[in-house]
This record gives structure tokens, C-alpha cells and sequence, in this order.
């Protein structure tokens, strides 16, 4: 179990819901933050994200030296990273929700509007909805089959299908988590799906990739 995990506070997130629910999942410690130095105090990172992509990338590039500490303690030291909604779509390549904005880039793709296919499909895609993990992610440490709740009107189109670790249904087919090595992101949000998340998160606590 994560003995302190670093919750990432740039102005966009669902914070109180997210920590009372790291909390209810086992978590020790938690650290709200945007202190770059807290970073690297802790074992867990998990940045939360709700609003636009831009607002969002703004926000978190407007944390002077956040984003570098990010990539020292996720890609090079290796901790276990949780992007949650807009936090998941922050590790694409850009983001096209008022204008081009550049992501994180850690996955590379876009983040572009869900699009209605079918006029009895209503944008935002809002409320309960089947999480599929793909054959190649069924083993993954910390995502599982399930009902989660969603609530976006923007989703992560991957360059590579490799780094889609799990896919929902809303009149077509929407990327419902991301993966690659110690990176898992999540469109869905874990701290509104009752058990279904609660369990997710106190598998990630746990993971050490």
C-alpha cells in the first residue's frame, strides 16, 4: 500500500471528492499540492482534472515547476501515475477543445469531441456506463471489468492501440483508460463509482509497477 500519495492541486480538480475516496481506499497519507519539492516526498501520484483541456493545461503549466517535477518522479523515476477525466486526457499529445492546446505528451493522440453519431445519444456522455479492458490489458494490475461514472464531452483518440487499455460504449466506441508501464489514466471518475472505484483506487495504492 502507497505510503504517501501526491495529489495534484493546479486549480482543476474534484479534490475533495478524490481524496475522500484515496482515504477510503487505504491511502496512509495524502498531499494536496502543487509544490514540485512534495513530489518527491511521495510514492503515488494522481492528478485529477474537471473543465476543459485548455483551463486545465494552463492550469497546471501555471504551477512553476510542476509539470517538470511530474515528468522527473512519473517518467524517469517511475512512481505509479493516475490521470482521472480531464487528468487522463492532459498525457495526450494536444488537446482540441477551444483550440489547439499541447498536452503532457506522455501518450501519444488527441483529445477530440465525442461525437454524436445517433440523435438518441446526448453529449455530454453523463452518468453510469460498462468499463471493457481489451485482451491485451487483461492482466493489468489495477483496471477491471465494471461499471464506472462518466461524465465528459471530450475523449482521448490514441495514436496507438497498444496504450488503450479499456473501452466503453456511448453510440460508438470511447476510450474508457489509458495504460503504459507505470502511467494508467481513467476517463471515467473512481471517486463517483461507489465500490467499482473505490476498488480501483486500493488497487492502484497497491501497485508498484
Amino acid at each position: 500500500m502507497a505510503e504517501k500519495v501526491a495529489l495534484i492541486d493546479y486549480g482543476a480538480g474534484n479534490l475533495h471528492s478524490v481524496h475522500n475516496a484515496l482515504k477510503a481506499a487505504g491511502a496512509e497519507t495524502i498531499e494536496v499540492t502543487a509544490d514540485p519539492a512534495a513530489l518527491g516526498r511521495c510514492d503515488h501520484v494522481v492528478l485529477p482534472g474537471v473543465g476543459s483541456f485548455r483551463a486545465c493545461a494552463e492550469g497546471l503549466r501555471g504551477c512553476a515547476g510542476l509539470v517538470e517535477a511530474m515528468e522527473q518522479r512519473v517518467l524517469r523515476d517511475g512512481v505509479p501515475f493516475l490521470g482521472i477525466c480531464v487528468g487522463m486526457q492532459l498525457l495526450a499529445s494536444r488537446g482540441h477543445e477551444h483550440g489547439e492546446t499541447p498536452g503532457l505528451d506522455w501518450i501519444g493522440g488527441d483529445v477530440l469531441p465525442v461525437e454524436r453519431t445517433d440523435p438518441a445519444i446526448k453529449v455530454p456522455h453523463m452518468g453510469w456506463n460498462d468499463v471493457a479492458l481489451l485482451p491485451h490489458a487483461r492482466e493489468h494490475p489495477v483496471l477491471e471489468d465494471g461499471e464506472a461514472y462518466f461524465l465528459h464531452s471530450y475523449q482521448f483518440v490514441a495514436d496507438d492501440g497498444q496504450d488503450v487499455a479499456a473501452m466503453t460504449d456511448h453510440g460508438g466506441g470511447i476510450v474508457a483508460a489509458v495504460s503504459r508501464g507505470n502511467i494508467a489514466g481513467v476517463q471515467f471518475h473512481p471517486e463517483k463509482s461507489q465500490q467499482y472505484g473505490i476498488a480501483m483506487l486500493r488497487r492502484f495504492l497497491d501497485w508498484q509497477p
